[in-house]
């Protein structure tokens, strides 16, 4: 009895520790820190950062199930911010930043499913320049004048 009791407690164990979150590192052929995360089995879950061959940050972010999910941060090989902007269910999703290599805000956009649908806005030099509204991807329509665009849409379009 006490032979099969063991055996039980020493397979629940075992199976416990096997799906547990592990801290996972992969390598470049080079050396350098490919990616870094927890993982659980074999799928990703909680915060991962990745990087270029260079050693400098790549991406940062959540994950969940294997999916990108909440906010990430992209980044340039010269590190850089590149843009940054949510996830969910493993798909770009609401508004994301994109920026110049300067690290100036370029343009910012609402997306849905990986795809620019709402509103986007383009700048230069940190002032707006154009307004422009896309639909499943396509543009729909383009304002250059802030006073036309404001009076052809609700602010609370824009949440």
């Amino acid at each position: 009895m006490f032979y099969r009791f063991f055996v039980f407690v020493f397979l629940m164990c075992s199976f416990c520790m096997s799906a547990q979150n592990k801290y996972k590192k992969t390598y470049y052929n080079n050396g350098q820190l490919k990616e870094e995360g927890w993982q659980n089995n074999t799928q990703k879950n909680g915060y991962w950062k990745f990087y270029y061959s260079n050693g400098k940050k790549q991406k940062e972010g959540r994950f969940k199930n294997n999916k990108p999910t909440k906010y990430w941060y992209f980044y340039r090989d010269d590190s850089s911010i590149k843009e940054e902007g949510h996830f969910l269910n493993g798909k770009k999703n609401s508004w994301w930043l994109f920026y110049n290599k300067a690290g100036e805000i370029n343009h910012k956009c609402q997306l849905k499913n990986n795809q620019k649908n709402g509103f986007c806005f383009r700048y230069r030099q940190d002032k707006l320049i154009k307004a422009e509204k896309y639909r499943k991807g396509k543009k729909i329509k383009e304002w250059t004048n802030l006073k036309a665009f404001k009076k052809e849409n609700k602010m609370s379009d824009l949440y």
